[in-house]
């Protein structure tokens, strides 16, 4: 089996984790000729694309490989390290930020950077599955961070305001995809499209809302918003620009400062 830590003095994470920082060299031989932790991680995310994370497991992804399920742990210790090199593999390097090659504000910076992110979730909606239990540890997650804190460069917020605008505007982009997400598991159970999802549970609404306990629920009903299909993006432009107004006005604090 993979050691499930680093050795002792080293980064304190699993072997896995430390190969895909080139901190350890990885198995030249397996058990089953061809198998490398490369060919697990591609495997394990075809599924986790086809079939979303419930579907993966070790015995599914050695299956599919043609191989033992012992063979993987050669490899990867445990399902947990093989979601966070999945999640690795699907996030990839962040892709440059025009604005900060120009010279540009941070404001438009870190919108690129939120978009680019949302973009990310939106082809790997089962990465929202995966439970997430700690700082960054991989190279691409790290790599995200980095450029996130690049484009606060320069806008005068101490070192942990610009840690927590990156949780902030992390938390925002993945709940608007786990919102997506979701609708998209109802659109594929119902087998419907997904407009009428959002007229059904429309419908629903109007049946239910009172208009003397709901007042304010009832007009937005009427006004029919809940059922009009908009543009696909408004929701998350309209949110992120709102959260950029709050982190915008901490900014112009401690420029007074």
């Amino acid at each position: 089996m993979a050691e499930e830590t680093s050795s002792p003095g080293g980064t304190g994470l699993p072997a896995s984790i430390e190969a895909a920082w080139g901190l350890r060299p990885l198995p030249v031989k397996g058990p089953k000729p061809g198998l490398s932790l490369a060919r697990i991680v591609d495997a394990a995310v075809a599924v986790a694309a086809s079939e979303g994370l419930g579907g993966v497991s070790m015995g599914r992804v050695a299956k599919d490989l043609g191989a033992s399920t012992m063979s993987l742990y050669r490899y990867v210790a445990a399902k947990g390290e093989l979601y966070v090199l999945m999640r690795e593999a699907a996030m990839g390097q962040p892709p440059p930020l025009p604005v900060l090659e120009s010279g540009g504000g941070w404001r438009e910076a870190l919108a690129q950077w939120a978009w680019a992110q949302r973009r990310v979730f939106h082809r790997n909606l089962w990465m929202l599955r995966i439970p997430v239990s700690g700082p960054p540890a991989s190279p691409n997650s790290v790599a995200w961070w980095e450029q996130g804190l690049q484009a606060l460069e320069g806008t005068g917020l101490r070192a942990d305001e610009r840690a927590s605008v990156i949780t902030l505007v992390c938390g925002f982009v993945r709940n608007e995809a786990l919102l997506m997400a979701d609708l998209a598991v109802a659109v594929a159970e119902r087998g419907i499209p997904v407009q009428e999802v959002r007229d059904g549970r429309a419908r629903t609404l109007e049946r239910l809302v009172d208009p003397v306990r709901h007042p304010s629920l009832f007009r937005m009903l009427e006004s029919g918003v809940l059922g009009t299909p908009g543009e696909p993006d408004h929701e998350f432009r309209f949110g992120l620009e709102r959260v950029l107004d709050g982190i915008e006005s901490l900014v112009e604090a401690r420029a007074r400062d």
